[in-house]
């Protein structure tokens, strides 16, 4: 009996790359083949990109070099965004492989068996039309649960329309059979995912839209949540905003998109709203979920973005009545609109407005923690990295630590909020 070959992958990047990866790792152990981890030096290695700054791709490269360190002799296959858009780069850097483009990624196993050509296999991505619903396993919580790719705005900044094509959404009948398989591992927490899943729709003769998904998704048995990873605040209806109030399964955290609170900003970034509407949003959660979690994406050193700008970016975000913010320093990126803007700003004031904001984070975070002391909140409990201690997030996003004598990894216990740490750690009590 021939020996099986080994596969490992490292993925970088968004939730959706973890949920491509899981699934394209669970069909190459159908096709016979066994996945280790990335350190136990396997046959084959296959890395996810991210190409979302520039950084992203100094990562990927970094990456690369130390899978061709473990194993000299390994096999290096490339898929992700940054294969998608940079394929003849990466099919230069040594040891790799194969670079696959944004539909061939779920073909792995096939060009595994066959006679390759050429190091790159990829397709423009105006071609690319066809849609593979993923999700992830290995967490014993939650599942990370692919539901729509791609996207149809033109942000300036954003390579990601050009590495995953239009927006395209999975089939309703497929995703909620998946999370009934999720349901049926004993995971209790699935996270939609997705490139811009308030578009869900988008390609499908049905007539369906993400309410309608999430309603249907509250409905299945087994998933005691279902978090919303990011939608954007143009497509964070009222509707949606009443059903996660109501309903069974939704949690009250949602990740809304800012990127600047300056509204020239933000003509210029082409997004699809202003602040006025931005503002809306976050109050109709407030009254409707006001112990929700709101989290916001938000980018420093946009060109063009002098100090005033800066300024109402700031003193906006600090008025609105958020949770914490995901702070990204500008990255030009080529081919796209921004990268040809005038007004560059130089790198280190970038990372000074960056580090204000991230002390902003902070400021916010502890206080969104902090109003919860002394409440008594479910907690999804993880895995415990310490006998007898563990660790879980509340239904709004509150990270607490707490001790228990039984193993109760992947349950839902109630627990009461004690203590907040100098580092925003919160201890709590089983109850």
């Amino acid at each position: 009996m021939s020996k099986k070959r080994k596969f490992a992958f490292y993925t970088l990047g968004c939730k959706l790359n973890y949920a491509e990866s899981s699934t394209i790792g669970r069909d190459l152990v159908k096709l016979g083949y066994e996945s280790v981890d990335f350190e136990d030096r396997p046959d084959i290695f296959v890395i996810n990109t991210c190409s979302v700054t520039d950084f992203a791709d100094r990562k990927n490269r970094k990456i690369i070099r130390k899978a061709k360190k473990i194993n000299p002799d390994s096999q290096i296959i490339v898929i992700g965004c940054y294969a998608q858009l940079k394929p003849a780069e990466i099919s230069g850097i040594d040891g790799v492989d194969l670079v696959l483009g944004a539909s061939e990624k779920f073909n792995i196993g096939k060009y595994l068996n066959e006679e390759i050509d050429s190091k790159i296999i990829s397709c423009e991505i105006e071609d690319v039309a066809d849609f593979k619903s993923s999700f992830s396993y290995g967490d014993r919580t939650r599942s990370f649960l692919k539901i729509q790719t791609g996207c149809d705005y033109i942000c300036t900044y954003c390579t990601i329309p050009k590495a995953r094509g239009k927006s395209r959404s999975g089939n309703p009948d497929l995703i909620i059979k998946n999370a009934e398989e999720i349901a049926a591992k004993g995971i209790k927490e699935i996270v939609l995912t997705g490139v811009n899943i308030g578009d869900y729709g988008q390609g499908l003769k049905e007539d369906i839209n993400f309410l309608d998904l999430l309603k249907e998704l509250d409905n299945v048995d087994g998933i005691e949540r279902i978090r919303i990873s990011s939608i954007e605040p143009n497509l964070l209806t009222d509707e949606i905003i009443k059903f996660t109030a109501e309903s069974r399964a939704v949690v009250p955290h949602f990740h809304i998109p800012l990127q600047s609170g300056s509204d020239k900003m933000l003509q210029l970034m082409k997004r699809r709203y202003l602040r006025d509407l931005y503002e809306q949003r976050v109050k109709r959660v407030r009254e409707l979920i006001p112990h929700a979690c709101i989290g916001v994406d938000v980018i420093v050193g946009f060109p063009g973005e002098t100090d005033q700008d800066f300024k109402d970016t700031y003193n906006f975000i600090n008025s609105l009545d958020i949770s914490y913010l995901h702070v990204f320093t500008y990255s030009e990126r080529s081919n796209t609109e921004a990268a040809g803007m005038p007004g560059v700003v130089p790198v280190n004031i970038r990372r000074e407005r960056n580090t204000q904001l991230t002390n902003l984070s902070l400021k916010k975070k502890r206080a969104f923690n902090s109003s919860f002391l002394g409440e008594t909140r479910q907690v999804l409990v993880e895995k415990s990295s310490k006998k007898g201690k563990y660790t879980g997030f509340t239904d709004n996003y509150v990270k607490v630590f707490f001790d228990s004598d039984k193993n109760i990894e992947n349950k839902l216990v109630w627990v009461k909020l004690n203590k907040i740490d100098d580092e925003f750690n919160v201890s709590a009590s089983i109850v």
